[in-house]
């Protein structure tokens, strides 16, 4: 079954649902109010269904909205998901102003394709039919609807339905929804929602992407919670399953009513995300009241949802009416967007549209402009390129394949595959995840900037002081790849260690063909402070301040030597602050491991070398940090034998 959502648009009273009713036989008038009034004031809906004869059936779901300009907010609320638009006017009125204004915003929703119906046709003469086309013809010659076919109709005498309805059906085959892969995940826009007694909380909408079963759990967004799917209805029949493009009812538990208002959208756990920050191409309308020019406050219609917010030109900084530009929005509350996504921008006071665009990032974050306008050309080009502008403007940082599946709405498998394509071209950089975790993505312009950030680091440090062998790992961390997630920071340390630029040597960042030597007093006093701590009997440590004593050395000498032997390896700083030579060490794991021993006390130990307890506790805590024991209650357990 092939599924399209068709749309009616026009000014009030000229006949949209008596045209729905002729089609479907179904009034879409819910409020008694509305049928007192004789006024369509919310969103109507209807539905007729084909079954076309080698071509499988079409469901053709119906969204009639209000025409009069005080409602306009609540016809934008079911024009998201319409494929197909129906352009009503009244053949003995012609165009009027909400006619113009649907059709622009129509046509900056990027509906796909219109049929121009005018209705009353009974009550116009031929010549006023005749110049009632050409209206319609001049309207739509500057819009994506120019040729659009006209129809005329009476919906009370029945004149040209069954031709209309055919015209329907054949160019709805043409535009519908194709079915949803099945990892896609679902997403629904909420256009309305009540209670139903004995039911509970029901919403209404079209899905957009996915599949919906009973017994999903669905994200609310905004807001993060979970609702679980106890039921659904399409177009009034019970089903097992809703599909992307059809109009569905979801019968809800696990969420109070008012939790899901108009404009909240269900989707898929963990899919989509909610942002405040946006950026979009934007078209400002020929009739717009102004020129944006600097921040300007709007209303924001995105699917079923309005919100306030600011919005300013990018680039260029200024745009004319009838021009289009890359705009940032900044909004007071969040919504739920993916790139692609259409949207209308309108002035809060005095209410007028402003014109409208489609989302290019959700999740913008505003960076200088050298890199933003990098980022915004890429932004602007196709998904492979905005996944290409994505990666880079997260730098050093990298970034998870599941947020960009977010960004665009996609299956993470997809998405990855896009990567992984790019990658093998040379474009990205995959680093891939360990212990479960997904792959980071990378641009290889990272590379450059972090050798260039390397060497100037590498060489400042050991400008300032040359008598450092290295630089400690963790700090060069800090001072290379600042807030570098741990598996990147080792990728790109072990790329630029392949590049020759730094050398990772345990604790230690090392400047490949540096050496640090000790010359004259300063070597004899390195020898000297090793043959003191060797002369010692059994595996005793020292103290570094006696040992500078015995030696008779003054501190900044002693240090300077101290710290060459630490860092080659030579002696050891034990926990406490002791120190021995490595040799004494590597002999005392040695001895244990050949004493038969598998447990034994603090006592033992003491007695078996001769130490006493300030001595033992740290060479004790040494061995623990080395996995040579393992400390059981007050004994120590041999484990590296």
């Amino acid at each position: 079954m092939r599924r399209v959502v068709v749309g009616t648009a026009g000014h009030v009273d000229h006949g949209k649902t008596r045209l729905v009713e002729a089609l479907t036989g179904i009034d879409c008038d819910r409020w008694a109010e509305e049928k007192e009034r004789g006024i369509t004031i919310d969103l109507g809906f209807a539905h007729l269904r084909d079954q076309g004869p080698g071509e499988g059936d079409l469901q053709v779901g119906f969204v009639d909205v209000p025409g009069h300009q005080r409602f306009l907010h609540n016809a934008l609320a079911g024009m998201g998901g319409i494929r197909l638009l129906l352009l009503v006017v009244a053949a003995d009125e012609g165009v009027m102003p909400q006619t113009r204004e649907h059709v622009a915003i129509c046509s900056l929703l990027g509906i796909p394709a219109a049929l121009v119906v005018l209705t009353k046709a009974d009550l116009a003469s031929e010549d006023v039919l005749e110049l009632a086309e050409l209206e319609v013809e001049e309207l739509l010659e500057s819009t994506p609807f120019a040729g659009a076919p006209v129809h005329r109709v009476s919906s009370l005498t029945g004149d040209g339905v069954e031709e209309l309805r055919l015209a329907i059906l054949l160019l709805g085959r043409r535009h519908a929804v194709e079915p949803p892969a099945e990892d896609a995940p679902a997403r629904l826009p909420v256009d309305r929602a009540f209670l139903l007694t004995g039911l509970g909380v029901v919403v209404t909408g079209t899905l957009t992407s996915g599949r919906i079963q009973p017994g999903d759990t669905l994200e609310t967004l905004p807001g993060g919670l979970s609702a679980r799917v106890r039921g659904i209805q399409v177009h009034g029949e019970g089903r097992e399953e809703a599909v992307a493009g059809e109009r569905t009812s979801l019968q809800l538990t696990g969420v109070g009513l008012e939790k899901v208002p108009r404009g909240t959208q269900l989707a898929t756990p963990e899919t989509f995300e909610s942002t405040r920050s946006l950026v979009a191409r934007f078209t400002l309308l020929a009739d717009a009241p102004a020129p944006l020019d600097g921040t300007m406050p709007v209303r924001i219609h995105l699917y079923a949802q309005e919100v306030v917010g600011r919005m300013r030109p990018l680039e260029p900084r200024t745009l004319q009416p009838g021009e289009a530009g890359i705009v940032e929005l900044r909004l007071a509350a969040p919504v739920a967007a993916i790139r692609g996504d259409r949207f209308i921008a309108r002035r809060p006071s005095p209410a007028a549209t402003l014109g409208g665009g489609m989302i290019l990032d959700p999740q913008w974050r505003r960076r200088r402009r050298a890199e933003m306008l990098a980022t915004l050309e890429g932004l602007a080009g196709n998904h492979r390129n905005a996944l290409l502008a994505w990666v880079a403007g997260e730098r050093e940082r990298g970034i998870e394949t599941d947020r960009l599946a977010r960004r665009l709405g996609q299956p993470a498998v997809a998405v990855t595959e896009d990567l992984r394509g790019m990658a093998a071209e040379g474009r990205l950089l995959e680093v891939v995840g360990t212990g479960g975790r997904e792959s980071a993505w990378l641009d290889p312009g990272c590379l450059d900037r972090a050798e260039e950030r390397a060497r100037r680091v590498l060489d400042t440090y050991f400008a300032r002081d040359p008598m450092a062998r290295g630089l400690p790992k963790a700090e060069a961390l800090k001072r290379i790849l600042p807030g570098v997630a741990p598996t990147v920071a080792a990728f790109l340390l072990d790329r630029l260690d392949k590049r020759g630029v730094l050398t990772a040597a345990g604790g230690l960042i090392l400047q490949p063909g540096r050496e640090v030597t000790l010359e004259g007093d300063a070597k004899a006093l390195a020898d000297s402070l090793v043959e003191f701590l060797n002369r010692g009997k059994g595996p005793a440590p020292e103290n570094p301040a006696l040992v500078a004593s015995a030696l008779e050395a003054e501190d900044s000498p002693f240090e300077t030597a101290l710290r060459f032997l630490l860092d080659e390896g030579t002696v050891v700083r034990l926990p406490g602050g002791m120190i021995h030579t490595a040799a004494a060490l590597n002999d005392l794991r040695q001895d244990l491991v050949a004493s038969g021993w598998e447990r034994f006390s603090v006592p033992q130990f003491k007695e078996r070398y001769g130490l006493s307890r300030k001595t033992a506790l740290p060479l004790l805590e040494h061995l623990d940090s080395i996995g040579v024991t393992r400390r059981v209650g007050d004994e120590r357990q041999l484990v590296g034998r």
